[in-house]
């Protein structure tokens, strides 16, 4: 499988990307006029309207909006403005879905347990029911079975019911719950993938360490292994071929460093052609026209997301839709089974989406609805993606979001480090950022050593190296906005979720004098400890963790050199604490031990723990009170916020 394989024990909060070219930090000056302080619950409030699709037969149009603080589903008739409320879920924010002919398939957990329960729902809101155990048990869909013949009432959902560690496949109807279990799972098999038909042909196990892939023919046929991979290379099936013969793969076999889309001859078990690759990047996304048969893209990240297409049809559309909508990044984030009516997703740095449908038979465009419309584009900064070399020869990639209306010397900053850490930040609209930069900070996010889709010795770089070179390019970024007289020396805040918040106590514990306060957002506090304490369907997958972060074992020195806790008597800075009680990655346990540690000391620490969250604050008034709490902190230690100007 894939290094990118890693996303399955990521400890990250995901960030979002558009589009604009790349360029380095100007010269200090400040020619805008500085916009008015906005209300901070403006930047974190759930959007008015958001995650647009279309029904299959393209009638009607569904989104989310809020309903008593949860975004709950909504369904209206294509034309018409008669809005029917299909869900009215008080406990969580109800997040993905999808159509299933005249039904919506959704997921969401309690208290943020990561303890997923797929439902469905009636498209006028009478039936919605729970197809999967609502305590215990994680669950998600494997294939919502479209245009397969016979199965248009079913979808293929995987759950660990009877394993916790591994997850089993289940065909369930979508009206009446009845669920079939269609692999007898007696050698935990731990993920599934189905052809074009509907048939689960391909299964996946990981020693943790060596990742094996299984194939058979068909239903009724034993698997046998097609692959067997380290875990540090890259190997990763996407789809059948349209005959259900070949896989189209993403690949760094064959003495790559960056990964490529490739289609792959199983029965001679071998690549036959390249699809796409790019030099500097990995590439990993490939799509298809369900209707033609047809590929239709490629995708990957350089410091924006890219789309390169592969069909001159979609090529056109794609062209026709900018020349309507100039200035921003479109992606299809939705369409009907006749693929003529397209809900299309524009974005960029400064502006958070808006949504439009689109009749590509009378290129008719509409749109249909703007996420934050409370927030102006022109009141927002812009994001620069920005490089500098680390003091051992790299080249690290990030974004600098400078206050608008301020000159660029002298300024507070934070530093937001991304979690994962096997993740990366994208350029785009971020309402972290946003929210820092309105209040005159500047903010420096940075891809260290270890960020996905640089390839795989980047990636192989940051191997036991947290708190040592992955904290390295933190403060060589710290030092880079230094030099280039953006930082006030005195006043640079770090700030970071999951890995960011290791990387948060990292930086005040080994560089103690570099940061005047920090705040850790879930973070890793105790190697060790975090090590004992992960998910259960993490498990398969420890000894990888222990190649890349730390053995127990044989790293026992190498581990408390990296973890904070043990050396808590070298934080001197203040430090603000936020933590879910439910939290199945990162245990409440890595915040309490810290917070111990610091207060029997007497340095300063504030902690905030919301019992009803997990891994981040989902919930809006979670969101509220912790970003409002950190607005203080950080206005108290790094320095005086910008005057409101009246607009």
């Amino acid at each position: 499988m894939k290094y990118g394989m890693m996303s399955v024990i990521a400890l990250g909060l995901a960030t979002a990307g558009c589009s604009g070219g790349a360029q380095e930090a100007k010269e200090p000056m400040a020619t805008e006029t500085a916009p008015p302080e906005i209300d901070m619950k403006l930047f974190f409030k759930n959007p008015d309207k958001a995650t647009f699709r279309i029904s299959p037969d393209g009638n009607f149009i569904s989104y989310r909006a809020p309903w008593h603080n949860r975004m709950n589903l909504f369904v209206r008739p294509i034309g018409d403005t008669s809005v029917v409320q299909v869900t009215h879920d008080t406990i969580r924010d109800v997040g993905g879905y999808f159509w299933k002919g005249d039904r919506l398939l959704y997921a969401r957990d309690i208290n943020g347990d990561e303890n997923f329960i797929v439902f469905s729902a009636s498209r006028d809101g009478q039936d919605v029911k729970p197809l999967t155990p609502e305590h215990g048990v994680r669950a998600g869909i494997i294939d919502d079975l479209k245009d397969v013949a016979g199965m248009e009432r079913s979808v293929i959902i995987q759950m660990n019911q009877r394993n916790p560690q591994v997850f089993d496949p289940y065909l369930v109807n979508i009206e009446t719950g009845k669920m079939e279990q269609l692999v007898d799972n007696k050698d935990n098999y731990e993920s599934w993938m189905t052809d074009h038909d509907g048939v689960i042909r391909i299964a996946t196990k990981s020693d943790g360490v060596t990742n094996k892939v299984f194939y058979r023919p068909n239903a009724t046929t034993p698997f046998k292994e097609l692959m067997t991979v380290d875990f540090k290379d890259a190997w990763a099936p996407l789809f059948f071929t349209f005959d259900n013969k070949n896989l189209y793969v993403s690949s760094n076999l064959g003495g790559r460093d960056k990964t490529a889309i490739v289609e792959w001859d199983i029965a001679a078990n071998k690549e036959v052609r390249e699809i796409f690759s790019n030099p500097d990047y990995d590439v990993d996304g490939l799509d298809f026209s369900r209707k033609r048969k047809v590929l239709t893209s490629v995708s990957y990240t350089s410091w924006k997301p890219e789309e390169v297409y592969l069909d001159d049809e979609t090529k056109a559309m794609m062209a026709t839709l900018r020349a309507k909508i100039p200035g921003y990044e479109l992606f299809i984030a939705g369409e009907n089974d006749n693929e003529d009516k397209f809900m299309v997703f524009a974005s960029s740095d400064r502006m958070p989406g808006k949504y439009y449908f689109y009749d590509s038979a009378t290129s008719d465009l509409k749109e249909m609805a703007t996420l934050y419309p409370w927030l102006k584009e022109n009141d927002l900064a812009e994001m620069k993606p920005v490089s500098y070399p680390t003091r051992d020869g790299l080249t690290v990639h990030g974004y600098l979001t400078l206050p608008k209306g301020r000159a660029d010397k002298d300024l507070p900053v934070v530093m937001v480090v991304h979690g994962g850490p096997w993740a990366r930040d994208v350029w785009g609209y971020d309402p972290e950022a946003q929210f820092l930069a309105n209040r005159g900070y500047a903010v420096l996010q940075v891809n260290y050593r270890g960020s996905t889709g640089y390839g795989r010795k980047f990636w192989e770089a940051s191997f036991k190296k947290w708190g040592k070179e992955m904290q390295n390019d933190v403060t060589d970024g710290v030092e880079w906005l230094k030099k280039e007289g953006i930082a006030d020396p005195d006043r640079v805040a770090i700030y970071g979720g999951s890995y960011g918040g290791y990387a948060t106590l990292a930086g005040v514990t080994f560089t103690p004098d570099l940061y005047a306060c920090g705040v850790d957002y879930v973070g890793v506090s105790n190697l060790f400890t975090f090590m004992n304490t992960i998910p259960p369907y993490w498990k398969p997958f420890l000894d990888m963790m222990h190649a890349m972060v730390g053995d127990p074992a044989t790293d026992s020195t190498l581990m408390a050199e990296a973890s904070p806790v043990f050396h808590a008597d070298r934080i001197t800075c203040p430090l603000f604490i936020a933590q879910g009680a439910n939290d199945p990655r990162v245990n409440k346990d890595e915040s309490d031990q810290m917070v111990e540690a610091l207060r029997k000391r007497g340095v300063e620490v504030q902690y905030m723990v919301k019992d009803n969250e997990g891994h981040g604050f989902h919930n809006e008034e979670n969101r509220f009170d912790f970003y409002g709490a950190m607005e203080a902190f950080l206005g108290a230690h790094i320095g005086e916020k910008p005057s409101p100007v009246k607009g």
